[in-house]
């Protein structure tokens, strides 16, 4: 009796770290820009990562973030973080024509506020049922 009493205690403490698992990865950010999803995805506004030439500025609102969620389950933790990042890049598309600018620049991860910034990758976390991505990144109408 005292054995089934451990074994399923130490099954209960091991399904509630794996359901509390929040691992923080980085991906390819040109990878996935080539992707259908992305083509089919995104609008029209340029996006410049990192410190990429984004050439003259006419005028500047300023930076803004976004917060991105997404389902998580039975998903790679690549494709769901390929999935949330197009909805934050997105979003900050929408905000940029919403604002009347028309790029974002100096675009970076933010990811429970912790600055990553590459012109190249951006950092997602990914637990058992979600990932997440934040950015933040400056809008301007070239």
């Amino acid at each position: 009796m005292k054995t089934s009493l451990f074994l399923a205690l130490g099954l209960a403490l091991t399904a509630n770290t794996a359901l509390a698992r929040d691992d923080i990865g980085h991906y390819n950010i040109a990878e996935l820009l080539e992707t259908t999803k992305a083509k089919n995805a995104l609008l029209d506004v340029p996006l410049y990562f990192g410190n990429q030439a984004y050439g003259k500025v006419q005028e500047t609102y300023g930076e803004v973030t976004t917060n991105q969620k997404t389902n998580a389950f039975n998903k790679s933790d690549k494709e769901a973080c390929q999935w949330v990042m197009l909805s934050a890049l997105k979003a900050l598309q929408e905000r940029a024509k919403r604002e009347g600018m028309n790029a974002v620049v100096n675009i970076q991860s933010y990811y429970k506020k912790r600055e990553f910034v590459s012109e190249t990758e951006f950092e997602c976390g990914a637990g058992f049922l979600i990932a997440g991505v934040a950015l933040k990144g400056t809008l301007v109408k070239r």
